[in-house]
């Protein structure tokens, strides 16, 4: 019955083991696989924070080297044209040329860029009146100074409105006869000057005004603007027309070699760091063959001393019943020793018994 009562606890006992046993492995397994997983979100992170670092500096670089590379595209600026009309003479309409002086300056920067050409141009709105008309060809002139009034470019253009005959005339006032009797549209024509084709300018001397005039007192003009569009070669062409492909390039090329520095200064400091944890260990393992050794020697002095001392040195052990040799001293004074210590041991005794 003892036996069988013990054979049917250790079947119940083995299950619980075993199950116990399955339960710490599985726990064992999950934290090493929650450890594991950690520490690849670290190193994601780590990896990903470093690309993010490498990307946005590569976007800098090509922003900065983009800005300061590329000049501006165009500028536009109104020109308000001046004259005299204080005149005696009743033919004339004006009694100077109509004159204007353009800044090329904006918030004291120079608007031309040094090396770039530009092409310099004049829009001239005009009405489509008999005066316009009658006056045929007509002369603009452009001079350009720099900062201490020395001239630095000039050309001279002419221009004159487009011929409509007097049918074609009729025609198109009776058919936008609503446009123009509603004010959408107005009986004029726009003027294309180009003043200089490809302007260049000097960086000894760079231009800051430009002075426009126009060499006729009859002409009318309701409005004027001036333009500046660069002309784009090489690499600059490249960035201006192609902007999103310059983009991808530039910011790719930067991360590659932003990429390149940082993993070979990575392998540097690597590199740096294994001779150093080496001649840690070497030194740490000499100084254990130096403690080895001076435990040695502490054990050969012992054994040296004694070599040294020779017969001199005698341990409690090796003493013997026989009298001690001493080597020095004679027989008198040793009986001399020997009369005294009896006469001490007398006397205490004495004093003992008296007591």
């Amino acid at each position: 019955m003892d036996q069988e009562s013990h054979l049917h606890s250790g079947e119940n006992v083995e299950p619980s083991v075993l199950i116990g046993q399955a339960l710490l492995r599985f726990q064992d397994a999950v934290a090493m696989a929650i450890a594991r997983a950690r520490q690849r979100v670290v190193q994601g992170f780590i990896v990903f924070s470093i690309v993010f670092l490498l990307l946005w500096l590569a976007a800098f670089l090509y922003g900065s080297f983009y800005y300061s590379y590329m000049p501006k595209a165009a500028f536009s600026a109104p020109v308000h044209y001046y004259y005299r009309t204080d005149c005696d003479s009743p033919a004339s309409f004006l009694c100077s040329y109509p004159l204007a002086n353009i800044s090329l300056m904006r918030n004291r920067k120079h608007v031309l860029t040094f090396g770039q050409a530009y092409q310099i141009s004049l829009r001239l709105e005009v009405p489509d009146s008999p005066t316009n008309q009658d006056l045929g060809m007509f002369m603009i002139k452009t001079t350009c100074f720099s900062q201490e009034g020395g001239q630095v470019a000039s050309s001279a253009r002419s221009s004159m409105l487009r011929y409509r005959s007097d049918l074609l005339r009729t025609l198109g006032t009776l058919l936008f006869l609503p446009a123009f009797l509603t004010g959408a549209a107005e009986q004029r024509q726009v003027l294309d000057v180009e003043l200089f084709s490809d302007y260049t300018d000097d960086p000894y001397a760079p231009s800051v005004t430009a002075v426009i005039e126009i060499l006729s007192n009859k002409v009318q003009i309701y409005s004027s603007q001036l333009y500046v569009h660069a002309h784009f070669t090489g690499i600059r062409y490249l960035l201006f027309y192609f902007p999103v492909l310059s983009a991808l390039v530039g910011v790719s090329s930067n991360f590659v070699f932003l990429s390149i520095l940082f993993i070979l200064s990575y392998v540097r400091v690597l590199m740096n760091v294994g001779p150093r944890t080496r001649r840690t260990y070497g030194l740490l393992s000499s100084t254990e063959e130096n403690a080895n050794s001076k435990q040695e020697d502490e054990k050969d002095v012992p054994a040296g001393t004694t070599e040294l001392l020779g017969p001199c040195q005698i341990s409690p052990t090796d003493l013997s019943p026989e009298e001690p040799h001493l080597p020095f001293g004679n027989g008198t004074e040793l009986q001399n020793g020997n009369k005294l210590g009896q006469g001490e041991k007398k006397e205490s005794e004495a004093a003992s018994g008296h007591y």
